[in-house]
């Protein structure tokens, strides 16, 4: 995947441009990460920031749409074809200014960039 990708929905996970995706479940391909708290897909590097509840700690997590393998609308439910861990282990999110700081998003997308390819979930 190019780095521009790793910031855009892939065609086949069923987002539809303009979609609110606030609320949804966000699922690793071992288990839950937590819900989507914003969006940002006005941007070039559009990405969720997601609630992880206790599983982190409490702490918000930043995560590229390009990683998005499914949009299930019915089941308001995000499926990410990473792991846990490797979310757990992308660089840290610590605040919103850091949603426009492209040297924070390069990180960010360089890390997800680098992560072994794989199918959609």
């Amino acid at each position: 995947m190019t780095i521009e990708g790793i910031w855009s929905y892939p065609p086949q996970c069923r987002h539809t441009a303009g979609q609110e995706l606030t609320g949804y479940v966000v699922e690793a391909s071992d288990g839950t990460i937590g819900h989507v708290d914003r969006q940002a897909d006005e941007s070039g590097m559009r990405h969720l920031v997601v609630d992880t509840g206790v599983w982190v700690f409490g702490k918000s997590l930043l995560v590229p749409v390009g990683v998005v393998a499914g949009v299930d609308t019915e089941a308001q439910k995000i499926t990410v074809v990473c792991t846990r861990d490797e979310v757990r282990s992308a660089p840290r999110f610590r605040t919103d200014r850091e949603t426009q700081d492209p040297e924070y998003l390069s990180r960010v997308g360089s890390y997800y960039q680098g992560l072994p390819p794989r199918g959609p979930a």
